[in-house]
């Protein structure tokens, strides 16, 4: 077992990434909701908190596939997760200064990587994981966008004859019902990500014998990550849901319906994706399905651009700062 302080400076900075997730990833849960008035942040904040905390509990494959699918476990170290999640505090924290979501799925998933290739080189990958993270990012990417761009066109189809106060009114009441189902989604994906490297560091400290996932470690997690929405998930908020494109609560339901849907989909077989990616695609397909001048194209070049950027930046911090720890010791 290695040095107690050290095992719990690195489990606080993996709480500390979580926090910083619940910034930058978990408002996304929200951001449609809030943006259509429907809930007021307030109670969205509380609402998203409680059913991510659910989500968590609802199972651990993701969790297992962080933790030992991506990068053989055997190769890392307490250190090289520290790394990883320096990474992606000093990463996400910096684009959430400037309101761009980016993506902690892949901030993680590369953190880590980027890490384990400066301890033992290309031999450390597992291709299976990462055949589930390219599946990932097709699920975020393209079923995202065709799922609500569809469900809008049907929706859209099947309204035709309703007046719009009307329309307003009944997607305000399913809007509450769409958004919950996100949340949910977004605690049984993303948030299981850290709670797989806060697992994952208690086996390499030697406080386990095994991987496990304890109950304790997904309560925890999801706490931190619940905190950090309520203080600083705003400015996210803002971007995906107002910036973006514009938002009424039939566009809201169609958009987080899509997104949970492919979140969950993907949640079921272990697959890690991003929820900032979905989400974001779907927003882009009701608005597309409305007319492509519906989307503010400009704003969403600059999301893609820092979701292209957090795989490179975040695995060089993570190789070159494991690389200085290495050579420190």
């Amino acid at each position: 077992m290695i040095a107690f302080p050290v095992l719990l400076i690195v489990l606080g900075l993996i709480l500390w990434a979580e926090f910083v997730n619940g910034w930058t990833d978990a408002a996304n849960s929200i951001a449609t909701i809030v943006s259509t008035r429907v809930l007021s942040p307030r109670k969205a904040v509380v609402m998203a908190t409680i059913l991510n905390i659910v989500g968590t509990f609802s199972g651990t494959a993701v969790a297992t596939t962080i933790a030992k699918g991506i990068v053989r476990p055997e190769m890392l170290t307490i250190s090289t997760v520290a790394a990883a999640m320096i990474a992606i505090i000093f990463w996400s924290t910096l684009a959430w200064k400037y309101g761009l979501p980016t993506s902690e799925s892949h901030a993680l998933i590369s953190g880590l990587t980027g890490s384990a290739l400066a301890v033992a080189g290309p031999k450390v990958l597992l291709w299976e994981g990462w055949q589930k993270v390219l599946i990932g990012l097709g699920f975020s990417t393209f079923l995202g966008f065709f799922l609500a761009y569809f469900l809008f066109v049907i929706m859209a189809w099947g309204l035709q004859n309703t007046g719009i106060s009307r329309i307003r009114r009944i997607f305000g009441r399913l809007q509450i019902f769409s958004a919950a189902f996100m949340a949910f989604g977004h605690g049984s994906n993303d948030g299981q990500k850290f709670i797989g490297a806060f697992s994952l560091a208690l086996f390499l400290g030697g406080v386990t014998h095994e991987f496990s996932v304890p109950a304790w470690v997904i309560l925890l997690c999801a706490m931190a990550m619940g905190i950090g929405t309520s203080v600083g998930g705003w400015r996210i908020i803002k971007t995906m849901g107002v910036k973006l494109a514009k938002l009424e609560p039939q566009h809201g339901f169609a958009v987080e319906t899509a997104a949970a849907t492919a979140i969950e989909l993907a949640s079921r077989f272990g697959i890690p994706l991003s929820t900032t990616h979905t989400i974001s695609t779907a927003i882009m397909g009701v608005g597309s399905a409305q007319g492509v001048r519906k989307v503010r194209w400009v704003v969403a070049k600059d999301i893609v651009a820092a979701w292209l950027l957090t795989f490179p930046i975040c695995g060089a911090i993570a190789f070159f700062l494991t690389k200085a720890l290495l050579w420190l010791t």
